[in-house]
């Protein structure tokens, strides 16, 4: 599905917060590999007999490799390099504490407020919409709306990778139908409890961070730097290649509810070959069905999922040759952070665009689904 306006709705502001702890691929590898030994010393009978697999060990240079990951951001560092526990050591807030998530999306929230130069009483709606929520109700926007002290409403969206796209694209439609205003579209990913620190092949992927945007009509924007929004398109095709069975369900399943399908799991090699080629097409007839050619787009911000993914995709665009300011990459340092990816690449690389330069925000990723924004400086 797609549409196109007639740029009566701008993105206005948008802010980032970055946590304050790190992990280097190093670091992940020296526990994950320490882990890994005991384990294999802890089932050795198992594994001399075949009943059991030796886990394998890693190598810094195979995650770079792989990724093009060279460390990520947490939450909470703590637990993570722990090989007696291996996971992030996150305290249980009482319910009238605020939530862990809520906290992170608040950060990230006044900084793309302040950005837009708004206030809370500008503000008609809050949309939190990441990969996962840490809990199912009341929402994480309504709470982060309460703390704001913004009138209105609020709803949480889950679209995986694609969640800050979609929810950009709903605020899209919520100011250009008149239902509101001014939307606020906030993406706290909190990736790493949902990480499986003890697969080789996943443990390093994903960082934690929050994401925030102001979608508002053009005629009240006074922001300093602010973008058209051209038109919007989304796309979604059924995948089990990526995927995380985490939910309630698992109570009245009598299953492990931390077992390693609940966790985040998926066959790359399958999701590249698949999704690749589903971005490729649909980016190119979104730029396309807007008059576009891919040599006018002056900034692409894809999804930062993976580096050899992000490059077969821009060598196929736009040729080997394209720079990288062209095409900014932020997972080196913030590896995959779901949904917020390719806005972090947005928030970091779009002042220096002049006005009437045209650029596209991309995402793609489990679902399988693809959401993108093509967009012009004011």
């Amino acid at each position: 599905m797609s549409s196109a306006a007639s740029s009566k709705v701008v993105i206005s502001g948008t802010g980032l917060w970055t946590p304050e702890h790190s992990i280097t691929n190093e670091e992940l590898v020296t526990a994950y590999n320490g882990w890994a030994e005991k384990y294999n010393q802890d089932h050795f009978k198992q594994i001399e007999d075949g009943s059991l697999k030796a886990k394998p060990f890693s190598t810094a240079e195979f995650i770079e490799n792989a990724s093009g990951i060279k460390q990520r951001y947490v939450y909470v560092k703590d637990g993570i390099l722990d090989i007696n526990r291996m996971r992030p050591n996150i305290p249980e807030r009482p319910d009238d504490a605020l939530s862990d998530q809520a906290e992170i999306a608040l950060h990230a929230a006044r900084k793309a407020i302040a950005a837009a130069c708004k206030t809370a009483s500008d503000i008609d709606a809050v949309i939190v919409s990441c990969a996962y929520t840490q809990r199912a109700y009341p929402a994480i926007a309504i709470e982060v709306q309460d703390a704001l002290g913004i009138e209105g409403f609020g709803f949480d969206m889950l679209a995986a990778c694609s969640a800050a796209t979609f929810a950009l694209h709903r605020g899209f439609e919520m100011v250009a139908a008149g239902t509101a205003r001014c939307v606020l579209l906030i993406n706290p990913e909190l990736t790493s409890p949902q990480v499986n620190y003890c697969d080789r092949d996943s443990h390093f992927i994903f960082g934690d961070v929050a994401t925030a945007a102001i979608v508002e009509r053009r005629d009240t924007c006074t922001a300093p730097h602010s973008y058209d929004i051209l038109g919007v398109k989304a796309q979604t095709r059924f995948s089990s290649n990526v995927r995380s069975n985490f939910g309630y369900v698992t109570y009245a399943n009598d299953a492990d509810p931390f077992g390693a399908d609940k966790l985040f799991h998926q066959n790359g090699r399958r999701v590249f070959k698949d999704v690749c080629p589903l971005a490729e097409n649909h980016i190119l007839s979104h730029i396309e069905s807007l008059g576009f050619t891919t040599a006018d787009i002056k900034r692409w911000w894809l999804h930062q999922a993976n580096i050899n993914m992000n490059m077969w995709i821009r060598n196929r665009l736009l040729g080997e040759e394209a720079s990288l300011e062209k095409v900014p990459i932020v997972l080196d340092r913030y590896a995959n952070t779901a949904s917020a990816g390719s806005l972090i690449a947005f928030h970091l690389y779009h002042e220096d665009l002049v006005s009437g330069d045209p650029g596209l925000i991309c995402s793609f990723g489990a679902g399988y689904s693809i959401g993108s924004l093509v967009i012009r400086k004011r």
